[in-house]
């Protein structure tokens, strides 16, 4: 018999980090711990206020239910827990880890210490000089693929990318920028044409997305297929290649992603796992996407080192060779212990 139990944790930025939904100084999360006879597995449900689906007053009920009922088939646990993603993503997680080592999810080369995983330099929002700052240090790093937050000033934003693309042609350094929904319809269209000229690999989001915030924001469901047609319109006529992030949140069903992807048909799409259910989740949208030759890479979504962890295993049996854009685990004062290194720009595993 199984038995588990949950706990909140606050992740406490270094540097209060900017996007353009704000200023951003903590990250509450959740761990989940399932245990049988003398093993244990850990999960993170990586829960993120204001963006998650799942971010509703009942979500610490939802995951008591889970512990309580942590013995039953996990396929009616998956149904139960659908409109609830990151918990899902912990019950994954959690279940993996049961039945491995410690820290171990994905047995494969990388947590051999044989593999590794490039990864893009994320530069945060902020004035010019510290984005300059952020920027210097990673290509001293050695990152030759870095992704800017934009859509709060882009006047600035658009001279720094100017400046460092004379600086850097694009075979040297790939430059990718997300947006977060910051730019309206007409203002995205003038971007996209700036961006194309600096020869920019790809925008995120670069409107906001017609997605429920959460469970409770009904009103978007109504309005959801019509309000798609302005997404679609810029993937179709733009010059710079698009990629679908926060679009793909709220949707769980597998005929309902197809709707989606079929509508928009976006250049990229980007995979959150706490926020699009877990990796079962993350599976289904790269099997459709694929299909549809729509490529993909992997985000994390500041989770601590647990759900960092767990995320970095999983890409790699992807075998996806593009950089993803997955976090380090040192943005915050207290963190926990990571299994993870970075040399340059290779994410890999520490074997000692």
């Amino acid at each position: 018999m199984k038995t588990a139990k949950f706990s909140k944790y606050i992740l406490n930025f270094k540097n209060p980090s900017g996007t353009s939904r704000g200023i951003l100084k903590t990250k509450e999360t959740f761990f989940l711990e399932i245990f049988e006879e003398n093993k244990k597995g850990v999960g993170e449900c990586a829960l993120f206020r204001g963006l998650s689906f799942d971010d509703v007053p009942e979500y610490e009920e939802k995951l008591q239910w889970l512990c309580n009922n942590i013995n039953e088939n996990p396929e009616k646990l998956k149904n139960e827990l659908l409109n609830f993603p990151s918990i899902w993503f912990g019950y994954e997680q959690a279940f993996l880890n049961l039945n491995l080592p410690e820290n171990i999810y994905f047995p494969s080369e990388f947590n051999k210490g044989k593999s590794s995983i490039k990864i893009n330099g994320l530069i945060w929002m902020g004035d010019p000089d510290f984005m300059q700052t952020q920027i210097e240090e990673k290509l001293a790093q050695g990152f030759d693929c870095i992704k800017l937050k934009i859509g709060v000033d882009w006047n600035s934003e658009y001279e720094i990318l100017k400046n460092l693309r004379q600086k850097f042609p694009a075979n040297i350094l790939e430059l990718r920028v997300d947006a977060n929904g910051g730019f309206t319809f007409d203002e995205a269209k003038i971007v996209l044409q700036e961006l194309a000229d600096l020869k920019i690999h790809s925008i995120e989001q670069p409107i906001k997305a017609m997605h429920p915030k959460s469970q409770n924001d009904k009103d978007c469901f109504v309005a959801r297929n019509d309000d798609r047609s302005h997404m679609a319109e810029l993937c179709a006529e733009t010059p710079t290649p698009i990629a679908l992030d926060e679009e793909l949140i709220g949707v769980v069903n597998f005929e309902e992603k197809k709707a989606l992807l079929e509508k928009i048909k976006p250049q990229f799409i980007i995979l959150k796992p706490a926020l699009v259910g877990g990796f079962s989740g993350c599976d289904e949208w790269i099997f459709i996407a694929e299909k549809m030759k729509i490529k993909w890479w992997i985000t994390s979504a500041l989770e601590s080192n647990i759900g960092l962890n767990a995320i970095a295993q999983y890409t790699f049996t992807k075998n996806n060779t593009m950089p993803q854009g997955l976090g380090t685990g040192g943005l915050f004062t207290n963190n926990l212990n990571s299994a993870l290194d970075l040399q340059g720009d290779q994410l890999s595993f520490k074997t000692s």
